[in-house]
């Protein structure tokens, strides 16, 4: 695997890692398309109370160096996934648990796949195997759609932003809707476009039975980017042990429009052994 660094640092200082709290069991929250790791800061002061929270960005984030963006490399899923895997390699840890949001659920799996001794348990928090629609196969977007959605951001993409972060929080909360545009909108538009494209057509559906590691899937009650019918497609589809878990809520960044909520179905899906929020 191709280990990610800038300026002779390590992959962990590339992707501005940083580690809260000092638990024995360690919980890596990785983040989706448009956001970086600032989008855990309801959740992080919970959790380090009982875990140590390793938070990083993803290579296309807009505080990550340019540079270090690979279009080749970061054209499918692996690329991310073999960032993860050296992470943890580096930091020398394994029996994690992750929670990957959006597309970092795949990373993760992906990740679980190549390397299954490095997670005790993954979080899905909102993602899907592949967002296009198919045949008795509800991904949430149609093809049309998604050209639309290509088509506004290569034209204007700083016009595109503050349209689509208010359809994608799907919540009456500006304070969340303000601090996804700011990330969304602080990537390089011709790095976003590539990353949204690497999304939105990928189909990883043949990777779930490969997955093997416990999982536990949350997903918004109503999510414009990612319908339920595709946490119950995941569950059927995993090859480890699956629970779905329902927020009553809208909107696909619930940790920050609904993260009291969020931290009440993760006392449940944290494994039983680990000492849970109170």
């Amino acid at each position: 695997m191709e280990v990610l660094s800038g300026n002779g640092a390590g992959i962990f200082e590339a992707l501005n890692g940083k580690i809260y709290g000092n638990g024995t069991q360690t919980l890596i929250l990785s983040h989706g398309f448009g956001t970086d790791q600032s989008v855990w800061h309801y959740l992080i002061p919970y959790l380090a109370c009982y875990f140590k929270v390793v938070v990083f960005d993803l290579v296309f984030a807009p505080n990550v160096k340019p540079n270090l963006y690979d279009p080749v490399k970061y054209s499918n899923f692996d690329g991310y996934a073999a960032d993860l895997v050296n992470l943890l390699d580096e930091l020398e840890l394994d029996k994690t648990i992750y929670m990957g949001h959006s597309m970092s659920a795949m990373i993760g799996c992906i990740a679980a796949v190549k390397r299954p001794e490095l997670f005790q348990h993954l979080i899905l928090l909102g993602g899907s195997p592949r967002y296009l629609n198919d045949t008795g196969y509800d991904g949430g977007f149609s093809k049309a759609g998604i050209e639309g959605l290509f088509d506004a951001m290569s034209k204007n993409y700083s016009a595109w932003v503050p349209g689509f972060a208010p359809t994608a929080v799907l919540a009456d909360d500006c304070a969340a809707i303000a601090e996804f545009e700011d990330t969304l909108g602080r990537i390089n538009p011709k790095v976003a476009l590539a990353v949204a494209k690497t999304v939105f057509l990928s189909d990883l559906r043949g990777v779930l039975p490969k997955v093997l590691v416990p999982c536990t899937i949350i997903q918004a009650k109503i999510d414009p980017v990612a319908p339920t019918f595709v946490a119950h497609y995941m569950k059927r589809n995993l090859g480890a042990p699956a629970t779905v878990k329902i927020l009553k809520t809208k909107g696909h960044l619930p940790q920050l429009t609904a993260y009291p909520l969020l931290l009440k179905v993760l006392k449940k899906a944290l494994p039983a052994r680990v000492p849970i929020l109170v």
